[in-house]
């Protein structure tokens, strides 16, 4: 399986069908990207867990939408993670459901859109896309627009 999704359901209300479908969307854009057997991890939080890891990981103390940590772009002294299977693990993708909710409600679509574009936002990060520079931020929008054009 090349998503693995965690949640508290006490806390993030998604819809019965969404994971499923979030799960067939990461196949389907690590299948295209030719990842191999890569696997990612899609945590769902709310906005007070995401503010923590963007004030300890990015030195920005407020919540944002998403954030992706790659295991691609690890330091000399980290650890390499795979999986015993043989799959590489990419990283991870967390994906704070309040920010999704509000911006889904200003974009006036659906919830389950808004976080499905987050996570292939951040699911391309981890592939190497970067919007920082001029260039590859068109590729990167590029390809999103490409892959949320065929979501349903």
């Amino acid at each position: 399986m090349p998503l693995h999704l965690v949640y508290d359901s006490k806390t993030v209300k998604v819809p019965r069908t969404w994971p499923k479908k979030i799960k067939a969307l990461a196949a389907s854009v690590l299948e295209e990207e030719k990842a191999g057997d890569a696997e990612v991890v899609l945590s769902l939080v709310d906005d007070t867990e995401i503010r923590e890891l963007n004030r300890q990981y990015r030195g920005i103390d407020k919540a944002t939408d998403v954030l992706s940590f790659s295991q691609r772009e690890s330091t000399p002294d980290e650890p390499d993670f795979e999986d015993p299977g043989g799959s590489e693990v990419l990283g991870d993708i967390v994906i704070s459901w309040e920010t999704a909710q509000r911006q889904a409600e200003d974009l006036g679509h659906p919830v389950e859109r808004e976080a499905a574009f987050l996570m292939v936002h951040g699911l391309l990060h981890l592939l190497g896309y970067d919007h920082e520079k001029a260039s590859p931020e068109r590729e990167m929008k590029r390809r999103q627009t490409e892959i949320m054009d065929r979501w349903k």
